[in-house]
């Protein structure tokens, strides 16, 4: 029970402190702008003079702390209706009354507008009665703008030299929700969206717009403006439901959905879906073959560090030196680029970096080095596709490093579509070939390292020897284990045949009859063919 009366009573705590909090950011209102003078003193507004005139010299002992004290600015608000709100600036100001001083004059000025005066005149027998009081003065008639920065000037009247307070005034911004909500000049309208990537659409959705009015959505690439980035989609005030899609092409961080209605100078709120996709900026560059030109210039406005780099084969880009441009908004050009695959462009925002590498598909390759093995050995060719000036040097690679300091270097020119060999007698295993052109501003340094080609040209050489001995010694086994297996089956059937003439003519005791003549001796002359056959296929 105790503890569900603590839970009750922090529960109302919390409430009331929610809404004193809401109290204090609520603007005061007021039913009429107008003037307020203390009780008792008669206070009226006097026409203002089209030249006013001149301060008079104030009496002895009159000074500004003396006769103003308390002056306080404010600003309130006066509304006709939910959405039709305005706002008035309020001054008050606490006074020592005298018989010089006959009233009041407060002025107000801004930048490009007129001064504005209001003069409060007091009565002759208010002044009398209250001569020597601390009295008030408070008005609120002077129409203000939100964001607005006004003077604020309050002197006695009539006027003496020397003896004003003047201060300067901010009005509220837009900001503040009591201002969103009730005036016109403040109310944008709330945005809420969602977004389909696959489809490249935003669904948008307006509310507490102005209600009689209708409103628009647009896209826009937000810089100091929001520039136009497609059609305008009108939403009718009369439709129950105030919703609308919007097609996009990338999705840049400085893509912004803006929403404003149809009244003239209608304030504009703008969100930004992608604001955090800033890696959507590195890309769009490009390259001129002909001058050698690598160029990139941002979708949006970015502070950022554009370096060039050379990429590894472990993916680490390591900067060219002198090769870095600080970009915000303009164009960056590097001049004189060896459009190589290996060379990259390296972007940096803030402590984030990212790589592009817009020749790695090879299309604009000015050259390369071509290796072909033969007979174990690597020889390599350098390739050109325009005039070009290398410089070759051969330098050693030790261990696991990726550094190789050269030994000797050499300049090499090579014409159009033509090849120079280097050498293969640098076939190493610790050898490497530095090659980086001469005649451009930002070249990578491509490096090729040799293998062992004295061990490669042994196996190469006892594979070119043992594998065809092999391969006839095989054919040859094979050819005479088939004649053999022929010979043998033709020995048996010789020997049956022999055998089986043999009995028969034992066995015959007559005369043999004519028809059996031709048999026997078709049978030997059979057999002596065979012979004559077997042996001249054994004799091939």
């Amino acid at each position: 029970m105790r503890m569900s009366l603590l839970v009750a009573l922090s529960m109302s705590l919390c409430w009331v402190l929610i809404g004193a909090a809401a109290q204090s950011t609520r603007m005061e209102r007021i039913e009429k702008c107008g003037i307020k003078c203390s009780q008792g003193l008669q206070c009226k507004p006097k026409p203002e003079y089209i030249l006013p005139p001149p301060c008079k010299n104030p009496p002895e002992g009159f000074s500004s702390s003396s006769v103003f004290r308390d002056v306080s600015l404010s600003t309130v608000m006066r509304c006709e209706g939910r959405q039709k709100c305005s706002l008035h600036l309020q001054i008050s100001t606490k006074l020592q009354l005298s018989e010089s001083i006959h009233g009041v004059s407060m002025c107000i000025v801004s930048a490009g507008m007129m001064e504005r005066c209001q003069t409060l005149s007091f009565t002759t027998a208010s002044r009398d009665k209250m001569s020597e009081w601390q009295v008030q003065v408070k008005h609120d008639c002077f129409d203000i703008s939100p964001s607005q920065e006004v003077l604020v000037t309050v002197k006695t009247f009539p006027s003496y030299c020397g003896i004003a307070w003047t201060r300067m005034y901010r009005i509220p911004e837009c900001s503040s929700g009591d201002l969103q909500q009730h005036v016109p000049e403040c109310i944008t309208g709330q945005l809420s969206y969602s977004v389909n990537q696959e489809r490249k659409e935003l669904s948008v959705s307006v509310s507490d717009m102005l209600e009689d009015k209708d409103y628009y959505l647009r896209l826009c690439h937000k810089d100091f403006i929001c520039m136009g980035a497609g059609a305008h989609k009108l939403i009718k005030k009369e439709e129950p439901v105030k919703n609308a899609t919007l097609p996009y092409s990338r999705p840049l961080p400085c893509l912004c959905i803006e929403g404003f209605s149809t009244a003239t100078d209608a304030p504009r709120v703008q969100v930004c879906p992608f604001k955090d996709r800033i890696e959507e900026l590195w890309f769009g560059v490009t390259f001129d073959p002909v001058e050698e030109t690598l160029s990139w210039e941002p979708a949006c406005p970015v502070a950022a560090v554009v370096t060039l780099c050379q990429r590894g084969r472990d993916g680490v880009c390591v900067d060219l030196p002198h090769s870095s441009q600080s970009v915000n908004r303009k164009k960056i050009t590097f001049t004189k680029v060896d459009p190589h695959p290996e060379l990259c462009m390296k972007f940096s925002a803030g402590s984030q970096s990212w790589i592009r590498c817009p020749f790695e598909d090879g299309r604009f390759q000015a050259w390369e080095m071509a290796v072909i093995k033969q007979q174990g050995q690597q020889e390599v060719d350098l390739l050109s596709h325009k005039p070009a000036t290398f410089s070759v040097g051969v330098c050693a690679k030790s261990g696991r490093s990726h550094m190789c300091q050269p030994r000797h270097t050499h300049t090499v020119h090579v014409e159009k579509h033509n090849s120079v060999h280097l050498t293969r007698e640098l076939c190493k295993a610790d050898s490497c070939l530095q090659v980086r052109r001469l005649d451009v501003k930002y070249a990578a340094t491509i490096i090729h390292c040799f293998e062992k080609c004295n061990q490669s040209w042994a196996d190469w050489e006892v594979s070119y020897v043992i594998v065809p001995a092999g391969v006839c010694l095989s054919a040859i086994i094979f050819i005479t284990l088939v004649l053999h297996l022929l010979l043998t089956v033709y020995q048996r059937k010789r020997n049956q045949t022999a055998k089986k003439g043999q009995s028969i003519s034992e066995k015959q005791t007559d005369p043999v009859p004519d028809c059996l003549v031709p048999v026997f001796q078709s049978s030997s002359i059979l057999h002596r063919d065979l012979h004559s056959r077997f042996t001249s296929v054994w004799e091939l």
